[in-house]
């Protein structure tokens, strides 16, 4: 069987670092400066299982694809030495400002043109925005199903998708059809390491690069533009707490401090 397979992965801003996250006090932006980015931590978690997949079935294509500035390809890189055939990079500032439906609207005009596609998969939610919205917003585009909270999947030589779903109190068995998509939960698997072969086999391989021209659509379609939902601003919530230093003997601290509880009303 023939599978064309499709993983939709993110550069997000690493979590063990959004302490360092600052604000513009200006335009009310993010300053990014200084904050390593990483590949979203459940994309990862689809790419494996496509990889998973394609050990299964000899004549299977993977494709990564990710929207996001030009420092993104590092994440592209990133797939590709893991073992995807082919990666596609969608980056133009027309695309700058997307809400989900917008991302969405985008990555589903990549994938058009990518031709036949089986089976799309891509992490459940992204680490930064956590919307859990465009990968099932993707599958509307394209009028085909989706399944998302996955923990298991096992695709069969019919074209079927045996898959576990995770739901409040249990799980879900559900079988459905390709083409699909796939939202996965980092429990699904455990992600391999890169090799040297890797590596190495990657630098053969290119990064495709599409602005808004290139997929065929104009600015009002993508982007802010095209976004019914946006920020419309935002602040730095600063929590100033008062603080008394006490002196004295470990018994006379602790006196001090009862007493100025009692005095507040908190004891």
């Amino acid at each position: 069987m023939t599978l064309n397979i499709v993983v939709c992965i993110k550069q997000v801003i690493n979590p063990d670092y959004f302490e360092g996250l600052t604000l513009d006090p200006e335009t009310g932006s993010i300053i990014r400066d200084n904050v390593p980015s990483i590949l979203n931590p459940v994309d990862e978690n689809a790419l494996e299982e496509a990889l998973r997949v394609k050990d299964g079935f000899e004549d299977t294509t993977i494709t990564a694809i990710s929207m996001g500035p030009p420092q993104a390809e590092e994440i592209l890189q990133w797939a590709l030495a893991l073992g995807s055939d082919q990666a596609v990079l969608l980056c133009d500032r027309a695309f700058a400002g997307a809400d989900s439906l917008a991302t969405a609207f985008t990555l589903a005009e990549a994938i058009r043109k990518l031709g036949t596609v089986d089976l799309i998969l891509c992490g459940n939610e992204a680490a930064d925005g956590a919307t859990q919205q465009v990968g099932p917003q993707i599958a509307e585009l394209l009028g085909i199903p989706h399944a998302t909270y996955v923990t298991s999947m096992h695709l069969d030589n019919d074209g079927s998708v045996a898959i576990r779903r995770s739901i409040e109190y249990g799980h879900l068995q559900m079988t459905c059809r390709t083409p699909m998509l796939v939202g996965v939960l980092g429990e699904i698997n455990e992600p391999r390491q890169v090799t040297a072969d890797g590596l190495i086999s990657a630098m053969d391989k290119e990064i495709i690069t599409w602005d808004a021209g290139g997929l065929g659509v104009n600015a009002e379609q993508v982007g802010l533009k095209a976004s019914p939902t946006w920020v419309e601003g935002s602040y730095e919530k600063r929590i100033v707490r008062a603080s008394l230093m006490l002196e004295g003997t470990p018994a006379e601290m602790v006196r001090a401090a009862v007493l100025t509880l009692r005095n507040e009303g908190l004891l």
